[in-house]
């Protein structure tokens, strides 16, 4: 199990994202909605799909690690697209609702990992994920994608560790799709060695998330050329 400490308190953050995350949905009109996104290729309402579809999907991470029966994340990858198309055509007001019924549901599950762990770790796609780590995995959900629908609210809004979870998010994601060796540091004093960690790469937590999620390099700093990054 969680303790049940730092479950609550990543429940907490979790609650204070989303709830940011919705009053900037609701605050879109149909138009707004249908205007590209940050992440290449989406619109917003793709993104507002996406996390409705990502938060069920999360759910079956936390049957996983609650009942020890592997699961995966999603069918397959044809599946996963066709449910973000088919939520992102819903109207506004249906979309919106989706959003937040998915929400509440992942909170709701998420209180079963405070009780007995059968897997100790699951798997999204290649990448392992602890178990104790899968609200933590919904918060970097709904703060990179919550930059992604490019509004006046910016990751600087994020809570410091909801920031961290997210950097931790991407990290392990460029880990197992074999990014270049780099070692990350930021202003705050974290660091992460990807491969043999040749090139060092600077940053605060938002300047390196942009670059490592989105590619922005604007605000690090590197001992040599950057490369060119995995997407995620």
């Amino acid at each position: 199990m969680i303790n049940p400490a730092r479950l609550h308190s990543d429940q907490s953050r979790l609650a204070r994202e989303t709830a940011m995350l919705l009053a900037t949905v609701e605050s879109l009109s149909e138009d707004e909605l249908a205007a590209p996104s940050l992440c290449e290729g989406w619109s917003r309402a793709d993104i507002v799909a996406h996390l409705a579809s990502n938060a069920r999907a999360l759910v079956r991470m936390v049957d996983w690690a609650v009942t020890g029966e592997e699961q995966p994340v999603y069918s397959s990858p044809e599946a996963r697209a066709e449910d973000i198309a088919r939520i992102a055509a819903l109207p506004r007001r249906e979309l919106i609702a989706e959003l937040v019924e998915a929400s509440r549901y992942f909170a709701e599950q998420s209180e079963r990992l405070a009780g007995e762990i059968r897997a100790e770790g699951v798997r999204i796609g290649a990448t392992p994920i602890p178990a104790t780590s899968l609200v933590a995995v919904r918060i970097s959900e709904v703060v990179v994608h919550h930059a992604d629908l490019d509004t006046a609210w910016t990751v600087e809004e994020a809570d410091p560790d909801s920031l961290l979870n997210a950097v931790e998010a991407v990290v392990r994601a460029m880990r197992v799709r074999n990014a270049p060796g780099m070692t990350l540091v930021t202003e705050e004093r974290d660091e992460w060695v990807i491969g043999d960690g040749a090139l060092k790469v600077e940053s605060d937590r938002e300047g390196l998330l942009a670059w490592l999620a989105r590619g922005d390099a604007a605000g690090v700093e590197a001992d040599g050329p950057l490369p060119e990054l995995p997407a995620w």
